[in-house]
């Protein structure tokens, strides 16, 4: 009877110890997240399954969200995952653009930074339609300079992403973590797996 107690408490230990790294891991290292909207196209597909470090910017406390050991800071062009301003029970994803003490503005579609043209690389625009800022501030927007310790954020696709030039700006305490790699990606529509997709570095 002993032994099938000492054997109970083995596995009841083993299965206790697995769920705390799992929420280290979870909390502190990396995370994964599903893709749920089109806004990143064609960087970030509907379907795909992508790894987030949390590390990469400094360990938190989750919560509270303070940095306990600061590490690195996010940087232009960065892929970001991050508590949505207008609904902290949701996390959203997009592309930094500005970073603290920016100004940005956009004219006809085109991104301003400090006055000058943004190399946006990675910028894609799916509609020819110009909207003045008098009707909404999807093309033009601004100029507005980006506050301490907060970030400007887009998604790849322009035309079709809500992002900080509707709701504003994202505190750098509610960024979670950087964008690393899609681990698994398929068309949920026609239920097949994107192959060429998987294991993509997200730049």
């Amino acid at each position: 009877m002993s032994k099938q107690k000492s054997k109970l408490r083995e596995y009841i230990e083993a299965i206790l110890l697995a769920i705390v790294i799992a929420f280290f891991i979870r909390t502190f290292v990396i995370q994964a997240y599903k893709i749920p909207s089109g806004s990143m196209k064609p960087t970030l597909q509907i379907g795909d399954h992508i790894l987030v470090s949390k590390f990469n910017y400094g360990v938190k406390l989750p919560f509270l969200r303070s940095t306990l050991i600061p590490i690195g800071t996010p940087k232009r062009g960065d892929i970001l995952v991050f508590i949505y301003p207008e609904d902290r029970s949701k996390d959203f994803i997009k592309r930094l653009i500005g970073l603290p003490g920016d100004t940005i503005e956009i004219r006809n579609k085109k991104i301003l930074l400090n006055g000058l043209p943004l190399n946006d690389a990675y910028g894609v625009y799916v509609d020819n339609l110009i909207i003045p800022a008098s009707v909404q501030p999807r093309d033009n927007f601004g100029p507005v300079t980006v506050p301490a310790e907060s970030i400007f954020v887009m998604g790849d696709n322009r035309d079709e992403s809500y992002d900080s030039r509707f709701w504003g700006f994202v505190k750098m305490q509610d960024v979670l973590g950087k964008a690393l790699i899609i681990y698994w990606s398929w068309n949920q529509e026609d239920t097949w797996v994107r192959w060429g997709r998987i294991g993509k570095i997200l730049h």
